[in-house]
């Protein structure tokens, strides 16, 4: 059980230096890491417990809580969640300190837009990685293209994206 926690607190503390850009970059690796590289649960599990993260209320990657719940119980919980938002938490109050220092600089602005493109690649490629492990059939691939579409084209709230997914799926995957 130690040598799974101390697992845990690695992989969790690099993810957390490596989410730039927003939490749910780092999905990708997160995936990889649990799923295939220590084999901790199937991709069909990582896809229900982000779903289920997704539809918690509260920050949007409780994911993070549940893997480590669903790997090693209450403390696995515990070292996921202190190992993936300590470390970036830390580096986030320096970096405002950094960044405020030098408001006044014209490379600022050109940092923040070249950052833009690179995280919308990493949110996407994010959303792609759901996407293939969550689509075992046809019906899975219309409520996921429907919902992609619905999501870029109109304002609506993503929890009742989630309740049409839901209804959906009790409809057509009986």
């Amino acid at each position: 059980m130690s040598e799974t926690l101390i697992a845990l607190a690695m992989i969790f503390s690099e993810l957390s230096v490596l989410a730039f850009g927003g939490g749910n970059t780092i999905l990708p690796e997160m995936q990889r890491q649990v799923v295939e590289v220590h084999h901790w649960m199937t991709a069909e599990d990582f896809s229900a417990l982000f779903a289920l993260g997704q539809a918690a209320p509260g920050p949007n990657l409780m994911i993070v809580t549940l893997v480590g719940w669903h790997v090693a119980g209450f403390y696995g919980m515990l070292v996921t969640t202190l190992a993936k938002f300590g470390p970036s938490s830390l580096v986030t109050i320096v970096m405002l300190h950094v960044w405020e220092r030098f408001k006044d600089k014209p490379w600022r602005r050109h940092v923040q837009s070249g950052l833009l493109p690179v995280t919308a690649g990493l949110v996407a490629a994010s959303a792609a990685l759901i996407a293939h492990a969550s689509v075992t059939n046809g019906i899975l691939a219309v409520i996921t293209a429907a919902t992609a579409a619905i999501s870029i084209k109109t304002k609506i709230h993503p929890l009742w994206l989630l309740f049409g997914g839901a209804a959906a799926g009790m409809i057509f995957l009986r």
